[in-house]
């Protein structure tokens, strides 16, 4: 399985995304057990949030990591951009350290910037790390102009990851935010790395026949061939999310699939690399 150093430990780079888990209360032993399936094929990481279904995703999660010791897994939430103040962001913290029945948190993200001040965002997130209440923070959504401000800031330094939409179809931040991203030893996060909810029924990488072609080649699904391109730099975790047992434990396989120079190349005539600097996609 590939790793990528994340907050100084090394964690397999497909982890587990929770999004619109937890939404449907008749699907959430199926949920669980789709969290349980992952972890138990080899991801380490799970990614929620507050926002995720008003909490209930990272209720859910909770309850799938019971079995589980909580030293053996990689636990990252986020809190929303106004309740980041200084005022609120240690309360909401608490709430989700409830909800996901642990003291602690591994990353903790601001989900994406708002009107409170980032130099007020950075200094509460350093205050819970002091606290013991996350061991790392970072954030998401961010585009090079906001991770060059963060890194201004006295403690922006101590940023651990960024997450992004991310995906073969959406390569917009490998123009600029990539590279400065490896230059500055921050991995990326990569979410709807196959694209969004749709995909239950079929995205249009999905049903590209070059991409079928090549999945066929490795005796894998077109999806994990997909979350394999994703974590190809080896600084990329990619969080795919899926109410489906089967299609957890699956998504793991990527992590030992090593593409060549030439299928990337393929992949690379099929969608191309951005040529020019484009808008952050958010999903």
């Amino acid at each position: 399985m590939k790793e990528v150093l994340l907050a100084g430990q090394k964690v397999p780079a497909i982890g587990i995304g929770t999004w619109h888990m937890g939404d449907v209360p008749a699907r959430e032993e199926q949920g669980i057990q789709a969290i349980r399936n992952g972890l138990d094929a080899g991801a380490r990481l799970v990614d929620t949030a507050e926002m995720y279904g008003s909490g209930r995703s990272e209720t859910l999660v909770g309850k799938a990591l019971q079995p589980y010791k909580r030293e053996d897994i990689f636990l990252v939430s986020k809190v929303l951009p106004h309740n980041a103040s200084k005022a609120k962001l240690e309360r909401h913290l608490d709430q989700s350290l409830r909800r996901l029945q642990t003291d602690y948190l591994d990353l903790y993200l601001y989900h994406w910037r708002g009107r409170v001040p980032l130099k007020e965002v950075v200094s509460e997130l350093e205050r819970v790390r002091q606290a013991g209440k996350i061991k790392a923070w970072g954030v998401s959504n961010f585009d090079t102009s906001d991770m060059e401000e963060l890194w201004q800031l006295p403690a922006g330094k101590n940023a651990a990851a960024n997450e992004d939409l991310y995906n073969i179809e959406e390569r917009g931040i490998e123009y600029d935010l990539l590279p400065w991203q490896k230059e500055h030893e921050l991995p990326l996060i990569a979410y709807s790395p196959v694209g969004g909810r749709q995909n239950e029924l079929g995205t249009t990488m999905l049903r590209n026949k070059v991409v079928q072609k090549m999945a066929e080649q490795h005796g894998v699904s077109p999806y994990v061939l997909l979350l394999a391109w994703i974590i190809r730099d080896g600084r990329t975790i990619a969080i795919p999310q899926t109410s489906d047992p089967d299609h957890a434990a699956a998504n793991v396989q990527a992590g030992e699939l090593e593409l060549t120079g030439a299928e990337l190349s393929s992949l690379d005539q099929e969608y191309p690399q951005p040529t020019t600097k484009e808008p952050l996609s958010i999903n």
